[in-house]
């Protein structure tokens, strides 16, 4: 059955029919369903968007697209609690205009899926604040 296949596929290859091909406008030939191709992905697969809440909205207004930021999270305590940095020399992506209802201010940031993970984290106990580069 594989070998089949992979003549079948060869032989799509060299005549250069590919899906689609040949149908009007909106139509596709029964049988399965074909699904919609997918959005193109960046060729930084491991990089993802990160939205974060830092608590000064005033720094924010200082951020701009490109700059390089550090993420310093300060743990909520009433004996006052220690800083740590959770992101190192991410890219600001987006600077969304604030709302006067919401505290602090949102960033956008382009991080690794693992720094993604501990900024959501951070910014569910902690303070964030940032550093500029």
């Amino acid at each position: 059955m594989a070998a089949g296949l992979a003549v079948t596929a060869a032989a799509l290859l060299a005549t250069g029919a590919g899906p689609g091909e040949g149908e009007a406008e909106g139509e596709r030939v029964r049988g399965h369903p074909v699904a919609d191709p997918a959005p193109e992905r960046r060729a930084t697969t491991g990089t993802v968007t990160a939205p974060v809440r830092i608590a000064d909205g005033a720094t924010v207004r200082l951020l701009r697209p490109g700059d390089r930021v550090d993420v310093i999270a300060a743990e909520h305590s009433a004996t006052g609690g220690d800083a740590r940095v959770v992101a190192r020399g991410a890219r600001v992506t987006k600077v969304p205009a604030a709302s006067a209802t919401e505290s602090g201010a949102l960033i956008v940031l382009s991080v690794p899926r693992s720094t993604a993970a501990r900024l959501a984290g951070a910014g569910a106990t902690s303070r964030l604040a940032v550093t500029l580069w």
